[in-house]
């Protein structure tokens, strides 16, 4: 049993639920104090986080991954307790195989193949890791990132290990991704009786006119890396239960998937032009989840590709398809942030699992990456 699979296991069988760090990373600081890391734990409200880092040189190579996971579902519909890993006909099963605590797992273990074999590299080594991934993500990485920020420490390279694979492990590293605007409107009418229009005004009828512009809009034509922003309503909610009641207001629930070929306010401010345009009385709250970003074709993205072409014989292709990560706010702080994992197939259902097979090529691809960045 390899190094990086005993420490998956060791991880997966921590019930980590969101924020819950329930131990995970009082494992990797262990590991990591033995091999020099200055390890800095920084507990924003009721989530674990801790920045660990090696050396004070540039360039600065950061792995950034999170310990929690998501509920399991019914135990019993797992093949085996899903927080008592199990390898079976060459998979291992549990929750968070493979979302992502292999991948975390691979971060330790690559760093120490490199290290014993590099002891004198360049730059340095660091790695950011957050307990509140897959909740709200308030008082995670973004807090991490902003404290770094406020005291003016510079990242140049990031790896996230989120589990990016698509249909063979290697195929696929996002090189970005897209930004999530949301939206909550309440378009305002006049309640009343059903069999008296004259005395009521409708707000759906109302609000249908824009919906239709909204949803017929090009907002722009995406680019070399982006598909065009995407915009799609999720909820629509008015009526007061009762048949013959019109009701008062209808809320909508919407939101943008936009590239880096539009921005927040752009986007705002078409939205308002639409709604004002069909005379709509209207209340309308926005949230911004997460700015898009993006990695263009560089040292990263080569350094990486090339990692994965020796350690799986695939030539990846970039991607920024998919939803949120936090890379999204290490983006902030780094010129260079791709992602890079297993596969995504099983992540967050019944009988998340993970090939046997390509835990240690994951591992090697950490590795070699570091010795492309940091060996020249």
């Amino acid at each position: 049993m390899s190094e990086t699979l005993q420490l998956a296991k060791a991880l997966i069988a921590c019930r980590s639920l969101t924020p819950d760090d329930a131990g995970c990373q009082d494992i990797l600081i262990e590991r990591l104090e033995k091999l020099g890391f200055k390890i800095e734990r920084m507990r924003f409200g009721n989530v674990d986080n801790f920045w660990a880092r090696r050396g004070t040189a540039h360039p600065v190579v950061v792995f950034a991954g999170h310990t929690d996971v998501v509920p399991s579902g019914p135990p019993e519909s797992w093949f085996s307790p899903p927080f008592d890993p199990a390898i079976r006909d060459g998979m291992l099963y549990g929750r968070g195989a493979a979302d992502m605590k292999t991948s975390v797992a691979a971060f330790i273990t690559a760093i120490e193949a490199f290290l014993a074999q590099h002891p004198d590299h360049n730059g340095s080594i660091a790695l950011l890791v957050t307990s509140d991934e897959e909740g709200v993500a308030v008082d995670g990485t973004a807090r991490v990132v902003e404290a770094l920020q406020a005291r003016g420490e510079k990242i140049d390279f990031c790896i996230v290990g989120e589990p990016t694979s698509n249909k063979l492990v290697g195929d696929m590293i996002k090189n970005g991704r897209r930004g999530s605007l949301s939206g909550i409107l309440i378009v305002k009418g006049i309640q009343g009786h059903i069999a008296y229009p004259h005395l009521v005004k409708n707000p759906i009828h109302m609000a249908a006119p824009a919906i239709a512009e909204l949803a017929a809009t090009t907002w722009d034509n995406g680019n070399e890396y982006f598909p065009p922003t995407s915009w799609q309503i999720s909820n629509i909610n008015g009526g007061t239960g009762a048949a013959n009641v019109v009701p008062g207001t209808v809320e909508i629930w919407f939101n943008f998937r936009f590239s880096t070929a539009s921005t927040e306010q752009y986007l705002k401010d078409k939205v308002h032009a639409i709604l004002d345009k069909h005379g709509l009385e209207y209340v309308l709250n926005w949230e911004l989840s997460g700015k898009p970003y993006l990695t263009a074709k560089g040292s990263l993205v080569e350094a990486i590709s090339r990692a994965i072409e020796q350690s799986y014989g695939i030539t990846p292709e970039l991607s920024t398809s998919g939803g949120t990560s936090d890379g999204r706010f290490i983006a902030g702080i780094c010129p260079q942030v791709i992602e890079f994992g297993p596969l995504n197939a099983t992540i967050h259902k019944l009988n998340e699992c993970i090939a046997v097979n390509d835990i240690e090529p994951l591992k090697l691809t950490y590795q070699r990456t570091l010795e492309n960045l940091l060996c020249k």
